[in-house]
């Protein structure tokens, strides 16, 4: 493809911002124009945070409308089926297999869907459904705090692209101490996507 649009769904805290600024340089370093914007909730609240990602020969504003997303990138189950009307028609879906209980579930005001609904949902709009188990895998890790780079190494698998460009990213933008611990996160991520 010469262009690609990516949305990440996720909560404050999940290190969603940082995700997007891997993905973004990423694709500079792969040679595209690559702009991103990031909209925040009441991210130090758990609220939600979106970020908007284009590689495209060139990019005039970052923001994506409903439908036009080829990549939709949930940090966990409820944020990715809040975030599908942006999805478009066969477009690919990562999600980390991970449930974060909002406000109004754990108030009692709400109930987090099923699992089975929101499977439900994405296959209505697509087949082509990955998850990977982020959350887990950073806490076998021993840092919970690297499972956005698990995910992006299972988003590195699916889009076909080196390793290495995301490796070298990944040692420039996390602080120097922990290059080593992101860069396995990362390397684990390739290994562990399921198609659903």
């Amino acid at each position: 493809m010469d262009q690609y649009k990516f949305l990440i769904a996720g909560v404050g805290g999940q290190g969603t911002i940082l995700a997007s600024d891997v993905l973004a340089e990423v694709g500079i370093r792969l040679g595209f124009d690559s702009k991103k914007s990031d909209i925040l909730g009441l991210a130090v609240r758990g609220g939600a945070v979106v970020s908007h990602i284009q590689w495209a020969p060139r990019v005039h504003a970052p923001v994506l409308e409903e439908g036009d997303v080829d990549i939709l990138i949930g940090f966990e189950w409820l944020e990715t089926f809040r975030r599908l009307d942006y999805l478009r028609v066969q477009g690919t879906v990562l999600a980390n297999d991970y449930r974060i209980d909002p406000m109004t579930v754990t108030s009692g005001a709400a109930q987090y869907p099923q699992r089975e609904q929101i499977e439900a949902a994405l296959k209505s709009v697509t087949s082509d459904i990955f998850t990977i188990p982020g959350t887990q895998t950073a806490l076998d890790l021993g840092e919970v705090r690297t499972f956005n780079m698990v995910v992006m190494g299972g988003l590195s698998k699916i889009l076909k692209s080196d390793p290495e460009v995301w490796r070298s990213v990944i040692a420039d933008r996390v602080p120097p101490k922990v290059v080593e611990l992101n860069q396995t996160a990362f390397d684990r991520g390739r290994e562990l996507l399921t198609k659903v």
